[in-house]
């Protein structure tokens, strides 16, 4: 999809891409192709390259600390970021938290809490789930009682990632019961300094340890840091998840260059003499996969083109979550098979980068990681109930 750049745009583009070139590691290409989650460390260092170039918020209005760009220039950055295989920008304080604070926080919030996203010094975490509530987020038990000029907060919190590194929270809690179960639930920003928080780790298929049990029992926080009115938080909190599927996007650039990676590495299995790549059973998967990459691909320009013509999407984002969650796991998985057992092997492959000792290869980390991405931002299932809610009408 052309959109027609100007002679700016085009200098902005050539800007990004010479910063990409100069600034992305080959270990942020490995963990990005690979299909890994990048470690806590990349993340950071990631942000702080990026605040340092004041590009460190590339969707926030300047006022804020942003850079102000237009949709257009989105584009072109998040398409030269996909090209250099360069790392995403940790969401949970970006795209999530820092845009409701600037919507609907305190003056006070705003000028404390926005400058530390940007530079990297705060790494938030997401309060949400819980044992009981996860997709039925409305169903929450964690309670908050006010108590003097501190809420009181008590409860468990579930897949909370990075909850090991963050130093805040934001947590979804009930501050009164109402008839609607949506009611009542308020959102806090929550020091994860203060006393009564307890983080257990939850190691994942990959091995790794991105996410947590958050316990919270008798967890003071100060009136002010409630986001926003008492009982508004279910409202925040659909933005907050509205915005969290839109990140897909820049993910969703990912999946052509991983499909184009898998095409090389095939190309240099052989098996019966041949490339991989000449075999018609995996051939045609693998044309198949780059044929739904380039759909997706595709779809993030449209999404784009409407944003900078100021047109609304619609469902369009959980139908972008939906199929780059599924085919970055036909992806991982297909390159798994190409490589067959060598890839549970615990040594590097020809190509891959050392493995840590014990750990295991970086294709299968990449490929029992991708499960949890139909699942994360809502899964699958959630979002065809709304593709069909607000598309079809159901």
């Amino acid at each position: 999809m052309d959109l027609n750049f100007t002679a700016e745009e085009h200098r902005f583009r050539e800007e990004v891409e010479a910063f990409m070139q100069a600034t992305v590691r080959d270990d942020y290409r490995d963990a990005v192709l690979a299909g890994q989650r990048p470690t806590p460390a990349q993340m950071t260092e990631w942000q702080q390259a990026m605040h340092a170039r004041g590009w460190g918020a590339p969707t926030w209005p300047v006022e804020f600390g942003g850079t102000g760009w237009t949709p257009t220039q989105l584009y072109i950055f998040e398409m030269a970021a996909a090209a250099a295989n360069a790392l995403l920008q940790f969401h949970q304080g970006l795209e999530l938290i820092g845009p409701i604070i600037f919507s609907y926080g305190s003056p006070a919030q705003k000028a404390y809490y926005l400058p530390r996203i940007v530079s990297g010094e705060d790494w938030w975490c997401q309060g949400y789930s819980e044992p009981g509530a996860g997709s039925d987020l409305a169903g929450l038990s964690t309670r908050a009682a006010l108590d003097g000029d501190h809420y009181v907060l008590d409860g468990q919190k579930m897949w909370t990632s990075y909850a090991h590194v963050a130093t805040q929270m934001f947590c979804l809690a009930r501050t009164s019961t109402e008839a609607r179960r949506q009611s009542g639930i308020s959102l806090f920003l929550v020091d994860m300094r203060t006393p009564g928080l307890t983080v257990r780790p939850v190691i994942t298929l990959d091995e790794k340890h991105h996410t947590n049990e958050v316990f919270l029992d008798n967890v003071r926080v100060p009136v002010d840091c409630l986001v926003g009115e008492e009982g508004q938080g279910w409202s925040y909190g659909k933005v907050l998840l509205d915005r969290e599927r839109g990140v897909g996007a820049a993910s969703a650039l990912r999946v052509p260059a991983q499909a184009r990676e898998l095409r090389r590495i095939a190309a240099g299995i052989i098996v019966a003499g041949a490339p991989l790549t000449d075999d018609p059973a995996f051939g045609s998967r693998l044309a198949q996969l780059e044929i739904e990459a380039i759909a997706v691909e595709t779809m993030v320009m449209r999404l784009m083109a409407e944003a900078a013509a100021g047109l609304d999407s619609g469902p369009r984002a959980s139908m972008l979550k939906l199929r780059w969650s599924e085919l970055v796991q036909q992806v991982t998985e297909l390159w798994v098979e190409a490589i067959g057992h060598d890839a549970a092997l615990f040594e590097p492959l020809p190509g891959e980068t050392a493995v840590p000792p014990g750990g295991m290869p970086q294709t299968m980390q990449g490929a029992v990681y991708s499960r949890v991405m139909s699942i994360y931002g809502g899964s699958s299932e959630i979002q065809r109930n709304i593709i069909a809610r607000r598309s079809l009408g159901l």
